[in-house]
């Protein structure tokens, strides 16, 4: 499927949300290789995303991520960063969590 998705991102064709999901899925479950995934995104970018396939994506990766059960009462706020800054960046989501912490609001903090 990817191979075919990667034809009609480079020939600026929309995706369906059935070739969207399928194609996900091969990512996600590891069957793409890194250059069909690099080949896929940049196609993907240079024609534009539609919301169609944002959402199909995400209904995917939905499914492939990791569940959690949280022990705690009330609002689990979770503060994500890209991780790997190599340009030395000042790295907001941590302060955030910590100011949040101390507040006394639990945090799920990754990444």
């Amino acid at each position: 499927m990817i191979k075919g998705a990667i034809s009609k991102v480079i020939e600026r064709d929309d995706l369906s949300e059935e070739e969207a999901r399928k194609t996900m899925e091969e990512i996600m479950s590891g069957v793409a290789t890194d250059a069909q995934i690099a080949a896929f995104l940049t196609g993907l970018r240079t024609k534009g995303e539609k919301v169609e396939e944002i959402v199909a994506f995400a209904k995917v990766m939905r499914e492939f991520c990791s569940r959690i059960d949280p022990r705690v009462k009330g609002t689990l706020v979770d503060t994500c960063g890209t991780g790997g800054d190599r340009i030395k960046t000042f790295n907001i989501s941590t302060v955030s969590a910590f100011v949040a912490a101390g507040a006394g609001i639990p945090i799920a903090k990754h990444g």
